[in-house]
């Protein structure tokens, strides 16, 4: 069926159709060798459809691909399908609601979102925050809230379902709104938006500019404030759900658990956005639904000015192999398809074909203007448009929805997402809306409406009457907010309709909770004596690591809470052990016979599989950290992932993801494994780590030692375990170990002490102690000095401390589990006037101070204010880029060796 007209381009856009549905059109276009075989094979597939349903419809289609690639036809279905909605009128779902309500709700909400912000900023112009982003988004998340979006219950104590939901940033405002007319939050809180400090001092909580756990730790669940890492954290929730599913931790529910992502279209250009959709499909998540909100704009200006980013999102996610429900035109728009789709209509297919190769910054031009500049601009074009819009006013055209302003049309893109329609694939709906919906020619769609936030009084009042809002001029100019109550103190319809729905569907969203049964956690004498007490045996601390986790993975009580992650590199870290013992997680089990099957440490795979190795992606994998450590809250049940990675891949790779986790509360261990700037010595400068400790020791939560042996490794261990277990405690660990093996000397008593509290004082080597004869003053006194040192360069501290008694000097050796906590630990006794850790354990030793590290010296130099006075401090470090080499003669290199701090000690005596 050719195309009767080819319409002329909107001011300055070419009259081409863009290159991304030009195949389509040109099939369209495209002259008909034989037109009546044609109709025949549409007839049929009409028929087919009617009579066997769509999914024999499917079928068809399939086997008629498979058909055509076996001859040889050199065809494919296209990625990208017309400029429509993908649900059609008749395969609507019925809206389950009161559309008049819940569209007056929405319009109440949309208000006191705009009023809580423009507020802040007349107040305080420094504050900042959005109106346009819920402005677009705002009936997305109604029709979710109304819905969808069931709240946790409880069940045997672990939150039996709910959905986990995770939240557009920049729409904060909007669930505060909400918040408010459920009566979860107070109008002085809304006063008092992004001014968290001033409202504690008030003794209120404070709202915060996006979705932050950590400062509202009983209403955000997820941080999604560094746009792009909302996306693969939902990714990898949902794939975790199924993985306390297939182990039997958590029990499948009716309808089943659902995550919600919602995001933005500009948000999807972040690597971290797309990194993760294949996994979702591959793992058949559909217990998985994004929502795009597609408003075709980043923060400032189009997010694809001469494309349509509908279109390539489209591609992107059914190449992933998502389902996807592109949710483009409101209901406004089915008379004029159906009048353009008519069998009689001469110019059939115009409006379709207009719509399609009109581009988004074309879009946001016409969203910008009013109905009389879209007649002309769009409709204008030709006499076919023309036609169709004739029987329509300015202000119709002015109020024609896109998708995602129209609660219906979500409403059954929703539904579709929830049903068996996905069959096993993850859903994605790709709402088309306007930035600043409503805002009139003050915010909508212009290329600054995204900082828009303050509007003037006729702009207030253009809002007020755009909802048709129960205010008077002088309390729309006064942005008085639309309570939950009327003058007679009785709820209004509006709040009363919000809050039956959020009963019927279970509770309040979004809330957190972290009510989470603790787990006891074995002695370590069960999984770290040979740790404790080593006797000197050689080993790495890596190795006893791995050693000291699959013991804890036999523990009947704790093992089945232990998650082992790996991004690759299991064999590297000496996991490989782990493979028969308790197996990988595939949700398909091994369906191959590995060509290790014969080995001690054959590769395999199984569905009750604990390892979570997730390939080459440490987004990825600190995404399934994120998703285990934050467990007891979002599943009421508590787990212990230990991530184990390239040290140097951690906070520098992904040190954004890291921050997020810490946002989220997560509780857990990150293993920088082969730490240190000498230690991988052949693997060269962009694997050698010597910061990681330093960016650790910037998050508040983390607790971060470089522990040189394997018992101070096991301690650390298990005061973490019983932390963040037993007593539940909000915070993390981040361990370094090493690949170097030397001797491990058991732990005394009084050495235990220290470890946690960050150091301890490891031995004193006196000249009589060293096996030397070296003259000793008259006095019978020999010089003091006192090294420290931590993880890898603390035996070269060793060696060192024996050379210099060697020549006559004693040589205190402390050995430094954690520069950050004994910084952290002198910050906070000079607060409150007490002896910090470091100043008790260095008065017992005496002479200059020489500290040593695999880091950059900034490491050491934290303590440098927490010394005793009067004893001259100066430390070694690893500051540069790595080298390949051999470990000797790359500490002699960066002059960490053991011959390098004995030289400088030496010379600070002397």
């Amino acid at each position: 069926m050719p195309l009767m007209t080819a319409p002329t381009s909107p001011p300055g856009q070419s009259n081409q159709p863009t290159a991304d549905f030009s195949r389509f059109l040109s099939i369209l276009d495209a002259p008909d060798s034989d037109p009546g075989e044609t109709q025949e094979w549409l007839d049929a597939l009409a028929v087919l459809t009617t009579q066997g349903g769509t999914a024999r419809a499917r079928y068809m289609l399939d086997r008629l691909a498979a058909r055509a690639r076996e001859l040889g036809v050199g065809w494919q279905a296209e990625l990208i399908t017309p400029y429509a909605n993908t649900i059609g009128v008749a395969q609507q779902a019925s809206f389950a609601g009161h559309l008049e309500m819940e569209q007056r709700v929405a319009s109440v909400l949309r208000w006191n979102a705009l009023a809580m912000v423009v507020r802040a900023n007349q107040a305080h112009g420094e504050l900042g925050g959005h109106i346009a982003s819920y402005a677009s988004a705002a009936d997305l998340f109604e029709v979710g809230f109304n819905h969808f979006f069931r709240a946790q219950t409880v069940r045997d104590g672990i939150h039996a379902d709910g959905d986990l939901v995770f939240f557009q940033p920049h729409s904060a405002p909007g669930v505060y709104a909400r918040a408010f007319l459920e009566g979860r939050l107070s109008e002085q809180q809304l006063s008092l938006y992004r001014q968290e400090v001033s409202a504690e001092r008030m003794g209120v909580q404070g709202l915060s500019s996006y979705c932050h756990p950590q400062l509202m730790p009983d209403f955000w669940q997820f941080p999604t404030g560094s746009m792009g890492l909302g996306p693969i954290n939902a990714i990898y929730q949902a794939r975790f759900m199924r993985y306390l599913r297939d182990r039997g931790l958590l029990r499948e529910t009716s309808p089943q658990r659902r995550v919600w992502g919602f995001f933005g279209d500009g948000e999807m250009d972040e690597p971290e956005s797309m990194s993760a959709l294949t996994l979702a499909a591959r793992e058949r998540l559909d217990n998985l639904t994004f929502v795009i909100n597609c408003n075709l704009q980043r923060l400032d200006g189009p997010v694809r000015g001469n494309g349509r980013i509908i279109d390539e999102l489209e591609s992107l996610f059914a190449g992933a192999g998502w389902q996807v429900i592109k949710l483009v035109w409101g209901s406004d728009w089915d008379a004029l398809f159906t009048a353009d789709q008519h069998p009689s209509n001469p110019n059939r297919g115009a409006l379709i074909h207009a719509l399609s190769q009109t581009v988004d910054g074309q879009y946001q031009t016409l969203a910008a203007n009013d109905g009389a500049f879209n007649r002309e601009s769009f409709f204008g074009q030709n006499q076919a448009l023309q036609a169709l819009a004739q029987g329509l006013s300015d202000a119709q055209i002015d109020r024609l929805k896109r998708g995602g302003h129209d609660m219906v049309k979500i409403h059954a893109a929703y539904h579709a997402a929830c049903s068996s329609q996905a069959n096993g694939r993850p859903t994605v709906v790709l709402a088309h809306t306007k930035k600043g919906y409503g805002m009139g020619a003050a915010g909508q769609g212009k290329m600054t409406t995204h900082q828009q936030k303050k509007l003037d009084r006729e702009a207030l009042i253009e809002f007020r009457d755009r909802f048709a809002l129960p205010l008077s001029d002088e309390e729309a100019a006064e942005l008085k907010f639309i309570g939950p109550c009327d003058a007679q103190g009785q709820l209004t319809p509006e709040a009363k309709s919000l809050r039956e729905r959020r009963v019927a569907l279970g509770g309040y969203l979004p809330a957190r909770t972290d009510q989470c049964a603790p787990v006891t956690v074995p002695p370590l004498e069960q999984w770290g004596a040979f740790a404790a007490q080593a006797d000197g045996k050689d080993m790495s601390t890596t190795m006893a690591f791995v050693r000291m986790m699959g013991n804890l993975l036999k523990d009947s009580g704790l093992g089945p809470r232990v998650v082992p992650i790996v991004a690759d590199e299991a064999r590297t870290f000496g996991m490989a052990g782990l493979f028969k013992q308790v197996g990988i997680y595939s949700s398909v089990g091994q369906r191959y016979e590995p060509e290790d099957l014969g080995s001690v440490m054959s590769y395999r795979e199984s569905k009750d599989g604990v390892i979570l190795e997730e390939g080459i992606t440490e987004a990825g994998a600190l995404a399934s950290w994120t998703a285990a450590a934050t467990s007891y809250s979002t599943h009421g049940l508590a787990m212990l992932p230990f991530y184990i990675y390239y040290s140097m891949f951690g906070f520098q790779r992904v040190g954004d993801a890291i921050w997020a986790a810490a946002d989220a509360r997560a509780r857990g261990f990150l293993i920088g494994a082969t730490s240190g700037r000498t230690t991988l010595s052949g693997e060269g400068l962009q694997h050698q780590d010597g910061s990681s400790h330093l960016v650790a020791g910037t998050i508040p939560n983390c607790k971060a030692y470089d522990c040189a042996f394997a018992g101070e490794l096991a301690l650390v261990l298990e005061r973490g375990m019983q932390d963040m277990l037993s007593s539940q405690l909000d915070g993390w660990y981040y361990l370094t170990v090493m690949n170097e093996s030397y001797p491990q000397p058991s732990l005394s008593d009084a050495a235990r002490a220290g470890v946690v509290r960050g150091c301890y004082l490891f031995s004193s080597i006196k000249p009589n102690e060293s096996g030397d004869q070296v003259p000793i003053s008259p006095k019978n006194e020999a010089p003091e000095v006192t090294l420290m040192g931590s993880g890898a360069i603390l035996p070269e501290v060793i060696k060192a401390a024996h050379a210099l008694a060697a020549s006559g000097i004693t040589a205190h050796v402390v050995s430094v589990t954690s520069w950050s906590e004994l910084a952290r630990d002198g910050q906070a006794c000079e607060l409150h006037d007490h002896m910090p850790w470091l100043v008790q354990v260095l008065k017992t030793t005496r002479g200059p101070i020489v500290a040593a590290t695999d880091y950059v010296r900034a490491v050491p130099e934290q303590v440098r204010a927490y010394l005793p006075e009067g004893r001259a401090f100066k430390t070694l470090g690893t500051d540069g880029f790595g080298r390949s080499d051999q470990r000797a003669v790359l500490r002699e290199y960066f002059e960490v060796d053991a011959a390098s701090i004995a030289r400088l000690a030496g010379e600070m005596v002397g």
